[in-house]
């Protein structure tokens, strides 16, 4: 294993004080504990907080979307991790200005049974309302009848931002998961890896592919994909990812979406904009327009080679809310 830290015990620690020294004008962790990530963005009295959790290695997914017009605050576990409910009750505590907290997370068993108790926990103890809104956007996890045990991925940055700008606008609690709801009913993620990533405090591949191969729908976690497939070039992989998605969300033409490639965290640039050519190519060739592209590292395994495909179907709400100002040391959104 080859990685630049130290201790990998310390690896969360680590990374995380290191957040603190380069943004800690915009982040602060909780009474000083290195688990719980808050916005300094200075929040309005009367704003409903929003709240998310996981496992760290994700980066920026989950903590780098605590900031203005996104998320107040994101607990954080170790590596494919869950964090505790304990820690996530001190989380929402801290993001509640009075109209309750929205929490926003994946669907993932850990991440959720910790959530479930840690808002019973507040609800009990500290008479705070919150509503949970669960992200399951990754349609090779489960069939379409089966779509509540999809995993959330990537497009849960989209639910970030849709949630924030609605809580900035003044929405109300129901409001700001409605928002949230509406926005993840558009949304479709569909991923492709051609290697593993590494565990620091495990120390090898999570799993094996073959150097001529690359896993269709491969999970961020290393859950497996539809299926293992010979090497194909970039435009195939646009042209498989782009479909599968449309199988499950028909797309016409007249439509506006929002497309995000999402690199996994070893696969550069220049590779993710080949990909997002051809998708363009193809929403182009079918009447479909898209606005605010989003290329880049939004929610990375680690160092993961290969991508995801998200789509964002859009109406006049969620253009709207999409478009709105948001800012994080790792997401600026300026477009109006």
């Amino acid at each position: 294993m080859k990685k630049l830290i130290n201790r990998p015990e310390d690896f969360v620690k680590e990374t995380m004080e290191g957040i603190i020294a380069a943004y800690g004008d915009k982040v602060r962790l909780l009474d000083g504990d290195y688990r719980i990530l808050l916005s300094n963005y200075g929040a309005m009295e009367g704003k409903v907080g929003i709240v998310t959790a996981g496992g760290s290695g994700h980066l920026p997914v989950f903590l780098g979307y605590v900031g203005q017009g996104l998320l107040d605050g994101c607990t954080v576990g170790n590596v494919f991790a869950s964090p505790a409910a304990a820690k996530m009750a001190d989380m929402i505590r801290a993001c509640d200005k009075g109209s309750g907290v929205l929490v926003l997370l994946g669907n993932y068993g850990g991440d959720r049974m910790n959530f479930e108790l840690a808002c019973e926990t507040v609800d009990m103890e500290d008479d705070i309302q919150t509503k949970m809104v669960l992200v399951k956007d990754d349609v090779a996890s489960a069939p379409e009848a089966e779509a509540h045990r999809r995993r959330g991925v990537a497009g849960m940055v989209y639910a970030f931002k849709i949630a924030g700008a609605k809580a900035e606008n003044g929405g109300n609690l129901e409001e700001v998961a409605q928002a949230a709801q509406h926005a993840l009913n558009n949304i479709r993620t569909m991923g492709v890896a051609l290697t593993s990533c590494i565990v620091p405090q495990v120390g090898e591949p999570t799993f094996s592919i073959a150097d001529d191969e690359i896993e269709i729908g491969m999970g961020i976690h290393g859950e497996p994909g539809l299926e293992v497939c010979k090497m194909m070039t970039a435009d195939q992989v646009a042209e498989i990812l782009l479909g599968k998605i449309t199988e499950d969300m028909p797309l016409k033409a007249g439509d506006e979406v929002s497309v995000m490639v999402n690199g996994l965290g070893a696969t550069p640039l220049e590779e993710q904009f080949i990909v997002y050519r051809r998708i363009h190519q193809m929403l182009e060739e079918l009447g479909i327009s898209v606005y605010m592209p989003h290329i880049g590292e939004y929610a990375t395994s680690m160092e993961m080679a290969g991508l995801s495909l998200t789509i964002l179907k859009l109406d006049e709400e969620l253009k709207g809310l999409l478009g709105q100002v948001a800012k994080s040391p790792f997401y600026t959104n300026y477009n109006k």
